[in-house]
């Protein structure tokens, strides 16, 4: 795996602690421990916009812990893209042929350690659907799903419940969705619901 930001051991000190002074400062809770083990599929949601991604590094780097995340493929064109992937950053082409759930299972059983943090619904914007990549990522690479959420109503932040995906998407996605319901994003009307589409 390419090393990046968090391989840095002088800057991930440094933000450790710039980490740990922002989210204070800016009024937010980390409120759970650093996550165990550190090999497994972290949804990050809700997604409604850009800040979402710097709260998410914030809390990371507050909790030391390595994590690699998705991004539309656009958010990488030059001169940003080298720094967005230093940052840990996964270019995702949706509109490609390209299998990433088959790359991202290739990828974990690659890795001894490895954090994917997976945006289920794929856009800021409020989407009917969210997308069911994170969920068969994880059945594929016999590792959990990690309930990861950034709560603007509450300024909270955390790791959530560990579900071991069990093939029954609809039900198992009962229990993301309960999780889920009363957590809102930046902008609390684009917060889509953890509902997918029917077969």
């Amino acid at each position: 795996m390419r090393r990046t930001i968090f391989d840095t051991p002088v800057i991930n000190t440094c933000l450790h602690r710039l980490s740990l002074v922002g989210l204070r400062l800016f009024g937010w809770q980390v409120v759970s421990e650093p996550p165990q083990p550190r090999k497994f599929v972290l949804i990050a949601a809700p997604h409604t916009s850009n800040w979402d991604l710097l709260v998410m590094l914030a809390v990371a780097f507050s909790y030391q812990t390595k994590i690699f995340w998705m991004g539309k493929h656009t958010l990488f064109r030059w001169p940003l893209g080298v720094f967005f992937k230093w940052l840990g950053g996964i270019p995702i082409d949706r509109s490609s042929t390209h299998d990433v759930v088959t790359q991202s299972v290739a990828l974990f059983q690659r890795e001894d350690e490895l954090i994917l943090a997976v945006p289920p619904e794929g856009t800021r914007s409020k989407t009917r659907y969210w997308k069911t990549g994170f969920y068969y990522i994880a059945k594929g690479a016999g590792v959990p799903v990690v309930m990861g959420f950034i709560d603007f109503g509450r300024k909270r932040s955390g790791i959530g419940p560990t579900l071991w995906p069990t093939g029954d998407i609809e039900t198992d996605m009962e229990l993301v969705r309960a999780f889920y319901a009363d957590i809102t994003g930046k902008y609390a009307d684009q917060t889509s619901v953890a509902v997918i589409a029917p077969k």
